[in-house]
Formats: C-alpha cells, structure tokens, sequence
C-alpha cells in the first residue's frame, strides 16, 4: 500500500462511494479502480492522500469487512 499526496492523480480518476453510503455524508471512503491499482480516498478530503492498494489486498479487505457485523 502507498499514499499518493497528488492531486493531479486523484482528480483524473473515476471515483465512486459505496452504494451503501447515505447522501449525509457521514464517514464514507471513494474508491477509483485501474487495472494495476485501486485508489481509496476521504470523501470529505477528496484533495487529501490517496492510498494505492493491489486488487488482491482490496479484494481481501473487502471480504473481511464484508463479514462483519458491527
């Protein structure tokens, strides 16, 4: 995982919430998706730090949050 201070980056990407996400806009995360990488922002900063996580790592985080209940 890295983070990615630029903007320029962030702003060129496709970005979307969860489809689980309210329009209150409580504490949400957006995700871009390329083929090599998905990045994962702050929807309240989106000029914030991206991270850039491997498919396979968000794929398994993914998983374990999906199984949880809280």
């Amino acid at each position: 995982m890295n983070a990615d201070e630029s903007t320029g980056v962030s702003q060129a990407l496709a970005w979307f919430k969860s489809s689980h996400s309210g329009a209150e806009g409580g504490q949400c995360v957006e995700v871009a998706l390329t083929g090599a990488v998905v990045h994962v922002r702050d929807s309240k900063d989106p000029e914030g730090p991206v991270l850039r996580i491997e498919p396979a790592d968000w794929a398994a985080f993914v998983r374990f949050a999906s199984a949880r209940r809280i």
